[in-house]
């Protein structure tokens, strides 16, 4: 077969090859997915601290991913590392694929990209925080680097007055009052210092020895630290350096908890010199949060498990970072989770002391899905009206039971209580626990109601009113605790 036919033939059967290594076996899951740290150490840097604080009073943030991977509409990045769990083409020649999969970077013109409509779905949403893919896995840049011709900025989209798209993303979110964070993925398989063309690309690694390539590595090291740079001096003000990657580590940092999650870790130390990075960045950007994701220690300032919940409540700061769809980046026909489950997912997040950072894949023309912004807006119609029972809250010690979770305000003077509705909603709430201080009204947050209320015991019964609407996600209350 011709080398041009056979790659048509991959790009149309790429959709389905994608599917599959994302929504395939157990273990694909697993390889793919960033397990969460045990170990938390809080930061000793006051502005560090304070930024912490007011990252915390966010608790729903906006995750996008957007790269190569959305012209075929595949996994992002993944397809092209060989690892057993990833599945392509059994027909398809390895070295074919990949410089298919590079090659990508000549069909990529966004056209319509529409940074105004990514941030106005976030805000009605009621999202606060953003992260955006500067760089994944796969190399390819969204920001004007210097480092690299491998970027938007150089393609086919290069003269379009928007073309360093990180600048316009930030931009426009910062204009909704976000708070604004930078992914950067450590490993990066485009680059010759990091996946080295004289050898064959085994894994997600780097594919050489770097005892024995010192030079190699410290090029790899000057480049990921000059592009931090340019993210942090080039496009205003940053709240967060979310860093992916986790493999990319100092070689001390790697225990058995981690050789426990199945990361393919080498003999040799990947150390990138954090310390270095983060006196640079901070310099920079004052009080910047660190996300060194799954490496514990200083520069993991909040912990970020992956598609996942933690069991139980955690006292330190931690955000899910969940897909509204199936995937991460666009993949057509994707199948978007409900705004009841993901106002379900959220008020279980908040309870139990975390942030849900929900994750969106704009397409390769530039714009969001109209259903992923369907879902989006009826979530915030919901934050709208019971946001105060989730913004700027903390966590209290009872925290859950049955399907009502609580909360309370930083000053602890007024507890709340969610509840999540599976059917039609009830002609009254119950719930054990957080029993409201005697004489105190139950308030129903979503109209202001001053609702009936008795206590027996522990057990505390709520009656609703009766012509409250049937088909809420949730019902939110607020009350003062007893003493």
């Amino acid at each position: 077969m011709g080398i041009s036919l056979l790659l048509g033939c991959m790009k149309k059967s790429i959709i389905i090859i994608g599917l599959v290594a994302l929504f395939g076996t157990s273990k694909a899951q697993d390889n793919g997915v960033h397990q969460q740290s045990t170990v938390y150490e809080w930061p000793k840097d006051p502005l560090v601290s304070q930024k912490l604080d007011k990252w915390q009073d966010q608790k729903f943030g906006m995750i996008i991913h957007w790269g190569l991977y959305a012209v075929p509409g595949i996994i992002e990045s993944w397809s092209i590392c060989s690892e057993d769990w990833i599945s392509r083409d059994s027909t398809s020649n390895y070295e074919d694929y990949k410089k298919w999969y590079w090659g990508l970077s000549k069909d990529f013109n966004p056209v319509k990209f529409n940074p105004e409509q990514w941030a106005k779905a976030g805000k009605d949403a009621g999202m606060r925080y953003l992260v955006f893919t500067t760089k994944h896995h796969d190399g390819f840049n969204m920001f004007d680097t210097k480092e690299s011709d491998f970027k938007i900025s150089a393609g086919p989209f290069k003269d379009n007055p928007k073309a360093d798209v990180a600048k316009y993303v930030f931009d426009a979110f910062r204009k909704q009052g976000f708070m604004i964070g930078a992914y950067f993925s450590k490993p990066d398989w485009h680059s010759e210092y990091y996946w080295w063309p004289k050898y064959a690309t085994a894994d997600r690694n780097n594919n050489y020895d770097i005892r024995k390539n010192p030079w190699r590595w410290s090029m790899f090291k000057k480049q990921t630290f000059n592009q931090i740079s340019e993210l942090m001096h080039n496009y205003g003000s940053v709240d967060i350096l979310w860093l992916d990657g986790g493999w990319v580590r100092p070689l001390e940092t790697v225990n058995e908890e981690v050789l426990a999650w199945g990361m393919k870790i080498p003999e040799w130390s990947q150390d990138i010199d954090m310390p270095a990075i983060a006196t640079m960045a901070r310099k920079a950007q004052p009080g910047l949060l660190m996300v060194d994701r799954t490496v514990h220690g200083p520069y993991e300032n909040y912990q970020t498990p992956e598609q996942s919940v933690p069991k139980t409540q955690l006292a330190n700061p931690w955000e899910s970072c969940m897909t509204l769809g199936g995937a991460w980046g666009f993949v057509p026909n994707d199948q978007y989770k409900s705004a009841t489950q993901v106002i379900h997912t959220l008020i279980e997040v908040v309870a139990k002391g975390g942030s849900l950072l929900l994750g969106i894949g704009p397409k390769a023309d530039g714009t969001v899905p109209q259903d992923a912004i369907s879902r989006l807006e009826n979530i915030g119609k919901w934050l709208n009206i019971n946001g105060k029972a989730i913004y700027d809250t903390r966590i209290t010690k009872e925290y859950h039971d049955g399907d009502t979770w609580f909360t309370q305000s930083k000053d602890g003077k007024t507890k709340y209580a969610l509840t999540c509705l599976k059917d039609k909603t009830p002609e009254y709430v119950v719930w054990n626990g957080n029993i409201p201080a005697k004489g105190t009204a139950v308030q129903l947050i979503q109209t202001g109601q001053k609702l009936k209320w008795e206590n027996k015991g522990t057990t505390v019964k709520v009656w609703l009113p009766k012509n409250i609407q049937k088909d809420l996600p949730a019902l939110a209350f607020s009350f003062k605790g007893a003493l």
